[in-house]
């Protein structure tokens, strides 16, 4: 079993340790009383030169890294040939150096397997052989060299035990968690698809003419369904980093134009909490992965809606020594200083009395805090009871923006999607039905397909869901009508599997993607951006 990355090297490391230690043991021991120098000049002579080896040893190691089993051999063997020479010479004064026999054989069982530690305990049985062979003292000792050999064979017996247990262990642990992946991979997609259709039902439903008890009943929908999404997409967050298939594509961002889409989404959110978002106008742009961003300022805004409702939230961004903060000042009832260095654990919740209706699990700044390490970000959070709390993103490398994505005049205007001919495939009936309603009341022209098989039209914009059944994936089905056209007709695909293995895909064909559930106003920016692209 290995249990770091480069345990080879650790076993080179210890030997050279070990041999100072054992020169050192030798040296002091010639000054003893009733001992001679001289006799010990042969042993220390000759662990200078086993140490000189040892460090070309460790040189190969570190030059050539890799598993190769000649050369854990030979060092099997120059390990047992120095504590060999070492007990012959040194008589009973050298047998501490039996402890190091021990070492070599458990330590390149522990690192290497099982069966590394049969070949280091065969080794130290010939080894101590040997030594038994070659010395008359130890040849008087019959008995101390058969306890030594029985303790030889016993302790790397038991640690293959150990390691048999380990490994099995290890095993089950490894198939639990991939049981486990797979199970949340299908809920997830399972899951996904009725929130993601209910929240577009629930969108068609609040653009109708409704009167107030009936607007009263579709905000109460919203909010439920709102809180059920933040948690869905808060567990599977966690669960994407737990797998460490988290990695940040950094870029050059617009600050000010992130945290206005972020303010833009939770405006709803807002509301419905009594909250009124302040953002500061910024300038700046930055070095850094978007879609972590905004997760991590959407999940703090999240507790500023919970815990500071009915109060203002300021939104803004400063420098902060030679780099660039995003700072969340709310004016919420603040955190006890005995809670602040635990907001950050998995699942941490700062209890108060009539906190019963107060929604989530608390894994928001958990989220927060592993994503801004994933981008070498700080997280720092400030807070007085009765005063608000202030959480600060610190660490964001300021950059220019390229030429490509400097502002230009009229880029900005919000594009209406009225006469906007899209292709919608789906083959989920009730998200096509719930996706083209929405579509439709925003004044979209909406051909609506339930399978990508010998599809024809002249849209300016493709909707398809990654997943089409046996017979095509959204890409390809994007890529066919393409053909068909002559150009790359604006795109986007909307996934309720894990984005992270199709993003390679859809970077090289130009598609955009949004992950299930989606939030209407997230739909209608980014069609508004693929209106702008078609337009332009």
């Amino acid at each position: 079993m290995t249990f770091q990355k480069n345990t080879e090297l650790d076993q080179a490391n210890l030997r050279i340790i070990v041999t100072l230690c054992a020169i050192g043991y030798i040296s002091v021991l010639g000054f003893l009383p009733g001992h001679q120098v001289e006799r010990y000049l042969p042993v220390i002579l000759y662990y200078v030169l086993f140490l000189l080896a040892s460090i070309g040893f460790r040189y190969a190691i570190s030059h050539w890294p890799g598993h190769y089993p000649v050369r854990r051999i030979l060092g099997m063997v120059h390990d047992y040939t120095g504590t060999s020479f070492g007990l012959i010479v040194g008589a009973e004064a050298a047998l501490p150096l039996y402890a190091v026999m021990v070492w070599v054989n458990l330590g390149n069982g522990m690192r290497y397997g099982s069966r590394y530690l049969a070949i280091a305990t065969a080794l130290a049985l010939l080894a101590l052989m040997i030594v038994y062979w070659l010395t008359p003292w130890w040849q008087a000792q019959p008995f101390m060299v058969l306890m030594l050999m029985i303790t030889s064979t016993v302790i790397p017996v038991y640690a293959h035990l150990l390691l048999e247990r380990t490994r099995k262990a290890s095993e089950e642990a490894v198939a639990a968690n991939l049981e486990k992946s797979r199970f949340l991979a299908q809920a997830s997609h399972d899951l996904r698809q009725p929130i993601h259709s209910i929240g577009l039902f629930t969108a068609c439903l609040r653009e109708a003419r409704l009167g107030d008890d009936e607007q009263r009943l579709v905000d109460s929908i919203d909010r439920s369904l709102l809180n059920v999404s933040q948690l869905f997409r808060s567990i599977l967050d966690l669960y994407t980093l737990d797998n460490g298939r988290v990695l940040p594509t950094c870029q050059p961002l617009h600050l000010g134009e992130l945290l206005a889409d972020v303010v833009r989404q939770n405006a709803e959110a807002a509301r419905w909490a009594g909250v009124e978002l302040r953002l500061r106008p910024c300038p700046h742009w930055a070095q850094i992965d978007p879609v972590l961003l905004t997760t991590m300022v959407q999940n703090i805004l999240s507790n500023c809606f919970k815990y500071g409702a009915q109060r203002p939230v300021l939104i803004g961004v400063r420098k902060r020594g030679q780099g660039l903060a995003i700072e969340v000042h709310d004016q919420g009832r603040g955190i006890h200083k005995e809670h602040l260095l635990k907001v950050f654990d998995e699942f941490y919740r700062v209890r108060h009395q009539r906190d019963k209706d107060v929604e989530g699990v608390g894994l928001g700044l958990s989220i927060v805090k592993r994503l801004g390490h994933l981008m070498n970000l700080e997280v720092a959070i400030r807070s007085r009871v009765g005063h608000g709390t202030s959480v600060c993103l610190y660490g964001l490398a300021p950059t220019v923006p390229p030429p490509t994505l400097a502002p230009q005049e009229g880029e900005h205007k919000a594009w209406l999607l009225t006469g906007l001919k899209v292709c919608l495939v789906e083959d989920d009936h009730n998200v096509l039905m719930a996706t083209r309603a929405l579509l439709e009341r925003w004044g979209c022209t909406v051909q609506a397909e339930l399978s990508g098989q010998n599809l024809s039209s002249d849209c300016d914009v493709i909707i398809a869901d990654y997943d089409l059944g046996n017979h095509a994936t959204g890409i390809e089905c994007i890529n066919t009508l393409r053909q068909q056209r002559g150009w790359a007709v604006p795109a986007l695909i909307l996934s309720g599997h894990d984005t992270d293995k199709i993003q390679a895909q859809l970077r090289e064909n130009d598609i955009a993607i949004l992950s299930k559930p989606v939030r209407p106003t997230e739909l209608r920016t980014t069609l508004r951006e693929l209106a702008h692209k078609q337009t332009g």
